[in-house]
């Protein structure tokens, strides 16, 4: 009997993984899929923020802001690589969703920065956050947490990780 209640709680914490990560919202003509965050260490100081955005319409729009109350202050960042030195910096005029496009912050680029983090993000918890759009408007989301350093929300079936970029180990001024 122990091992049917056992399989029945598997399955039913199975189907609500599934439908958390499966999980679109919509605002005028965008598509906002793949919501994820990385898990931070107990002290860590910020984290990122991803998100793949489909612009279905026939006009651009911007993703101009970000805010949420895991985090004194949030903002929408860009990170690059230039002459081996990796700058990430805060895209003042947000990030230009064209119309028919997809967009997609993901590790390593246009991502979401919580600077000042309340809170740690867990593993297997979701992170609350605004997004504002220029036309859209305000989209609440809430970003699921991926493992330490994952490098999308798709569990790594090896159990490896992968080379570690963290936003936990840069500082801003």
């Amino acid at each position: 009997m122990k091992l049917w209640t056992s399989i029945a709680a598997a399955t039913a914490l199975t189907l609500v993984s599934l439908s958390a990560i499966a999980a679109d919202y919509k605002a005028g003509d965008l598509t906002l899929s793949n919501t994820w965050t990385r898990a931070t260490p107990p002290k860590a100081k910020a984290g990122g923020g991803f998100v793949e955005i489909v612009n279905n319409g026939s006009e651009t729009d911007r993703l101009v802001a970000a805010q949420s109350d895991v985090a004194a202050k949030v903002e929408i960042h860009e990170m690059s690589v230039t002459d081996g030195v990796m700058k990430m910096r805060e895209l003042e005029g947000g990030i230009e969703i064209p119309a028919g496009e997809t967009v997609t912050l993901k590790p390593g680029g246009l991502h979401i920065m919580f600077m000042g983090l309340n809170q740690s993000f867990e593993e297997g918890s979701t992170v609350p956050v605004v997004l504002t759009f220029e036309k859209a408007g305000d989209v609440a989301v809430e970003l699921d947490v991926a493992k330490m350093g994952a490098k999308s929300m798709a569990h790594d079936q090896e159990g490896h990780n992968h080379e570690n970029h963290n936003h936990e180990s840069h500082s801003h001024n």
